[in-house]
């Protein structure tokens, strides 16, 4: 389905794209999506669960993971509801109220997933080149005044661009280039003076995201320094391990920014191919960071282990009540 300049809708409803091309095979696709959904909400409410009911996981690593996990969490409650939407036919169109609503979270919680990305590597800076001072460092009232900070950050900043989206003047085909709402696709389709939003982005971009990924860099210099400096072989094999789920989560977070970023600024030729492809890789942080830290980190796949075997201890002992 294409809507053109002479399309029905209204100048506040907007299309959403969904997947263009593949639209015959949406009852196909809507299974691995909503398989990927169901383990986002599941993967992250385990990860949250273990990491609250487990008394030995209540340290900094570890809030700054469950940090991540809400994150994740509520950057797919922000997209399910459209995505599978499109996919189950519930409807393509949304409003531009709406629409400015999901862009605003969407674009907020990739700012706190890569603020958090940092808070946990200083997390493994400090605790392998400062282990003595960690403690003093990282203390409750600390960790919780670094949430605020993250949430104030990330939040509050992007508030003056995404409020100006309400004020533009839509006159090119309301059609997104995905299953949600982003701050540059709806810049794509206004025809006011999109200079403020399009400067103020970069900036922001570059003053969170990039710098982000730089302090990270930095911190992982510092970190490899600080190991390679340890006599003991083994000691430096266990101090890197506890950096291996960090740096996989990173990886996984940055590839599919730039990726996007790369989609949307490489502009209208390479607009129609990439578009599936760019969905996926958004769906991908959420869903493979509590894979990786269920599997890569110890204590929680100790816990987790501990977990399914009681449950399955308790289902054979009912059955054999019965």
């Amino acid at each position: 389905m294409s809507v053109g300049p002479d399309s029905k809708l209204s100048n506040s409803t907007f299309l959403l794209a969904g997947f263009p091309g593949l639209e015959q095979h949406y009852p196909w696709l809507s299974i691995p999506f909503s398989c990927i959904y169901a383990v986002v909400l599941s993967g992250n409410c385990l990860v949250l669960h273990v990491i609250r009911t487990e008394p030995s996981l209540h340290q900094p690593m570890f809030y700054f993971l469950a940090m991540l996990a809400v994150t994740d969490l509520c950057m797919g409650l922000s997209t399910v509801h459209t995505v599978l939407g499109v996919l189950w036919g519930l409807g393509r169109e949304v409003s531009l109220d709406a629409c400015i609503a999901q862009s605003y979270f969407i674009h907020g919680l990739s700012f706190v997933e890569s603020s958090v990305l940092l808070a946990m590597a200083f997390d493994r800076f400090t605790a392998i080149c400062n282990p003595l001072r960690y403690a003093s460092i990282l203390t409750n009232a600390r960790i919780i005044n670094i949430g605020l900070g993250i949430l104030v950050r990330s939040f509050m900043f992007i508030v003056a661009p995404i409020i100006r989206l309400k004020f533009f003047r839509y006159c090119r085909p309301h059609v997104l280039s995905h299953s949600f709402c982003l701050h540059q696709d709806l810049l794509r389709l206004a025809c006011s003076d999109i200079r403020f939003n399009s400067v103020y982005a970069l900036a922001l971009v570059l003053c969170t995201l990039l710098l982000d990924s730089v302090l990270i860099l930095v911190s992982y210099i510092r970190i490899l320094h600080s190991v390679l400096a340890i006599a003991s072989r083994e000691e430096r094999l266990k101090s890197l391990q506890t950096c291996v789920s960090h740096l996989c989560t990173v990886l996984v977070f940055y590839i599919p920014v730039i990726g996007l970023t790369m989609v949307h600024r490489l502009g209208a030729p390479l607009a129609r191919g990439p578009r599936p492809h760019g969905q996926r890789l958004h769906h991908r942080p959420p869903l493979m960071n509590p894979i990786i830290y269920s599997v890569k980190t110890q204590q929680i796949r100790g816990r987790i282990r501990r977990w399914a075997k009681s449950v399955a201890c308790g289902s054979s002992q009912a059955r054999g009540r019965i």
